[in-house]
């Protein structure tokens, strides 16, 4: 068996929080509010993982109203997620991240973040990045938001 899934996350830049994004620390730039560490790339991954095995979303499976998660990485986060994945009899296949925003510029560590995706995920994880031209929330600075597609296949 073979299914695929999409994963959605965003979230309001916080000044002043230190930014985790896919799996990284970005060092001088403003991280985004949230329950968690508000990667939005890892956390897309995990909507789009939980989608393609039917296990529901970030939001049923991570609920900001269980303690447990708050303030978890979006690496935590991956590893919960695939955990369930297999527990449902599937693995992950691979999994596609785009990121939206202004800053970071994700380009000069675009290897890191994959590697430490794919380490966390288990399957090859693809980060990529653009911006809105100016435009929204992500284009004026606001926020940011990522999409991702996951492939999950038979254990």
């Amino acid at each position: 068996m073979i299914r695929t899934g999409i994963g959605l996350d965003v979230h309001p830049i916080e000044p002043g929080r230190p930014c985790q994004l896919a799996g990284l620390t970005w060092p001088g730039e403003d991280g985004c509010a949230g329950h968690s560490d508000g990667d939005v790339a890892a956390h897309a991954a995990c909507d789009a993982l939980l989608s393609a095995a039917g296990l529901g979303d970030l939001g049923s499976v991570f609920g900001t109203s269980d303690p447990r998660w708050s303030g978890a990485s979006g690496i935590a986060l991956l590893a919960e997620t695939v955990r369930l994945v297999a527990a449902a009899g599937l693995r992950p296949g691979n999994v596609a991240v785009q990121v939206v925003g202004e800053t970071p510029r994700i380009g000069p560590r675009r290897a890191e973040a994959e590697a430490v995706l794919s380490a966390a995920v288990g399957a090859p994880v693809s980060v990529a990045a653009t911006t809105t031209d100016g435009l929204g929330l992500t284009g004026r600075g606001e926020g940011r938001a990522a999409i991702a597609t996951a492939l999950v296949v038979s254990a």
